[in-house]
């Protein structure tokens, strides 16, 4: 598994664990914000959704990081 494919995995698991909360995306978002380094946030950014979960993409947008070209 690449770097990338083991960060949506982590990204989709966190959003299945946080699925009870009001507001998952939003919870999904701030997780990874709190825990996961701008690196990591970035790498996430550069996979433009592509294996997420709606939830965790919508996480992902809602952090509004953008990937270096």
């Amino acid at each position: 598994m690449d770097p990338l494919d083991k960060l949506v995995a982590m990204a989709n698991q966190i959003a299945r664990n946080l699925a009870h909360d009001d507001d998952p995306a939003g919870a999904t978002a701030a997780h990874i914000a709190t825990y996961w380094s701008p690196r990591m946030r970035a790498q996430i950014a550069a996979c433009e959704g592509e294996g997420l979960t709606e939830v965790s993409r919508d996480a992902i947008a809602r952090l509004g990081v953008r990937h270096a070209d």
